[in-house]
């Protein structure tokens, strides 16, 4: 039986702590895309009422009830102060972390998205991501609710500061703007939006696409 106990938020530098949490996300992926799996099975997707979404979100509905991190849609509000909303993500601000409620538009997959996060955990570790909770409501939509270190006092880099940051981690710049390749991962949407700096001109990536280069 997997350990999905929800996280206390994981400090900055405890590189174990974070370890663990990389490790664990990574457990509840796999577990979904195996309860996914099952689902399909027993219920036929490729019919027009069943999608690998839908399958997923059940999926992950009973993996959240069952390990007591389902979260009642309506109880989001509890989290934190309403934040800036963006294409994906609701935010709910609290002193020290940021919650983003994830409505998977831009991954199109719970399990995608958990991917994505450890590979961002990864990367940016200044700005590592701890899995809190799936949110929805009973037998609808579910989407996970994931926590970030706020980052206070903090503006938009500019995409120079963005480039210099990248190129210091072993990323080169392509044509596109704000998008950056390794030997290994390919990270795009870089721009001072989703990138801060601090009021000692630290760089904070706190939002990004990424994926993994294949072979």
């Amino acid at each position: 039986m997997m350990n999905y106990d929800v996280p206390q938020f994981i400090p900055q530098g405890s590189d174990g702590a974070q370890e663990a949490e990389n490790c664990r996300i990574t457990a509840i992926a796999d577990e979904l895309q195996r309860l996914r799996a099952v689902y399909e099975a027993e219920s036929g997707v490729g019919q027009s009422y069943v999608t690998v979404l839908e399958a997923e979100q059940r999926a992950a509905e009973a993996m959240a009830k069952a390990g007591g991190f389902w979260l009642p849609m309506m109880d989001v509000f509890n989290l934190g102060v309403p934040g800036p909303s963006g294409h994906e993500n609701d935010t709910y601000v609290s002193e020290y972390v940021i919650y983003k409620v994830n409505n998977l538009l831009n991954s199109g997959s719970i399990v995608a998205l958990l991917r994505k996060i450890v590979m961002h955990n990864l990367i940016f570790p200044d700005t590592a991501y701890a899995f809190h909770a799936f949110a929805g409501f009973d037998g609808r939509t579910v989407q996970p609710v994931i926590i970030q270190p706020r980052i206070a006092n903090a503006r938009p880099a500019t995409q120079i500061m963005i480039d210099t940051y990248m190129a210091a981690l072993g990323f080169q710049k392509t044509n596109s703007v704000g998008r950056y390749v390794s030997r290994r991962y390919e990270v795009w949407d870089l721009v001072p939006r989703n990138v801060l700096v601090d009021e000692e001109g630290d760089i904070f990536v706190v939002d990004a696409e990424i994926k993994e280069i294949e072979a």
